[in-house]
């Protein structure tokens, strides 16, 4: 039992040259004076004149202190996982070498997500997300499967601390849903969550085939950032068709069963949003334009294109060969990436939010291109 405690002392110390290389990839020592500075601009009497700007800048000193504070915590927890370790050696305890131990695998996981972090630059990474799922062909199997996806994000969101919002839903027509959109607020959300847009593809012993065969279904999942009002995006009000519905679906509390829901298309590129969850019409109306907002930007920066009127709307098949990651429950189970070649045989955790993997790996292969 020494020789564990040995050991897992000799690793926490050489954590310590780890740990400092993260707080000069994340820039600490920058990031404390960029936070006295704007401390000092919140002082000045005009600063509460622009109540918007204001709450930008406040918004923007909380998320640079939660980087700092959880830097200098993963510290702290170092240097008291060393004192612990040398404590337990030097009284020969070894009741002490399960909690040593787990100090250091919770040391290791914090430090990969922090270094992970680093590399979430991108100009909306640090935005919340949209999602939304559409069940390709294959009726209720293919709609059955968008319900799970729904819930594999869902569950990921609240695993990681995320509001999750549920924006719009429309019920399949014996199981599963025919389309759903959900927000996933907290920061950095998008930044993670990009590398899992693409289709999604299961194979499975369908529970709806009475015959017990083997059916393949597929679904695609769109990730968007959420988008500051300000954000200089313009959609010509003639390229609209705005309609008013009742809502109707999963939520249930949760959704106003009144005329209250919005559904708009973007005529050019045939683009459909839309929200029922807010208590108004209105409200529901301006969420539905920052979906179409994000969806826009989205595929105007994947095609390089110039501008919003240049997208023609070209929408990827949803089908064979277009997946990004496959999860099959039988004959084996495994859920692989085919970008990143990521493979989880646990499928029950993976269906439960446990993706970290997936998205780790993507975002690293990102960063090494």
């Amino acid at each position: 039992m020494i020789i564990a405690l040995e050991e897992a002392k000799y690793r926490l110390e050489n954590f310590r040259k780890d740990i400092t290389e993260l707080g000069s990839a994340l820039r600490i020592d920058e990031l404390r004076k960029t936070v006295t500075e704007m401390e000092e601009t919140t002082t000045a009497p005009e600063f509460w004149n622009d109540q918007e700007n204001s709450g930008k800048v406040l918004k923007e000193i909380k998320r640079l202190k939660d980087k700092i504070s959880n830097y200098e915590a993963l510290e702290n927890r170092l240097e008291d996982a060393i004192t612990l370790a040398e404590l337990a050696i030097e009284e020969n305890d070894e009741s002490l070498v399960e909690e040593v131990e787990s100090d250091v695998a919770a040391i290791e996981k914090e430090e990969e997500r922090q270094r992970i972090e680093v590399l979430l630059s991108g100009e909306y990474d640090a935005n919340n997300a949209i999602l939304s799922f559409h069940p390709g062909a294959g009726g209720t199997e293919a709609q059955d499967w968008a319900q799970m996806l729904y819930r594999m994000y869902t569950r990921w969101g609240e695993r990681h601390g995320y509001n999750v919002k549920l924006l719009d839903w429309l019920d399949g027509e014996e199981a599963g849903l025919k389309s759903a959109t959900i927000l996933i607020e907290g920061p950095n959300a998008y930044g993670y969550l990009k590398g899992e847009n693409g289709v999604h593809r299961l194979v499975r012993i369908s529970p709806f085939d009475a015959s017990g065969r083997r059916h393949t279904s597929f679904t695609s999942v769109e990730v968007m950032p959420e988008l500051d009002d300000d954000n200089n995006i313009e959609i010509k009000e003639e390229d609209l068709e705005i309609t008013a519905h009742r809502s109707s679906g999963a939520g249930g509390q949760h959704i106003n069963k009144t005329d209250s829901a919005i559904r708009i298309t973007h005529i050019p590129t045939g683009i459909v949003v839309g929200c029922q969850t807010e208590r108004s019409q209105l409200q529901n109306k301006e969420t539905a334009m920052k979906m179409l907002k994000a969806k826009l930007l989205e595929i105007k920066e994947r095609e390089k294109l110039d501008k919003i009127d240049d997208i023609k709307g070209i929408k990827t098949k949803i089908e064979w060969g277009a997946q990004i990651r496959s999860y099959v429950f039988m004959p084996y189970t495994l859920a692989k990436d085919t970008r990143t070649g990521y493979e989880d045989g646990n499928i029950q955790a993976v269906m439960d939010g446990e993706i970290d993997g997936f998205i780790n790996a993507y975002l690293k292969m990102n960063a090494a291109r």
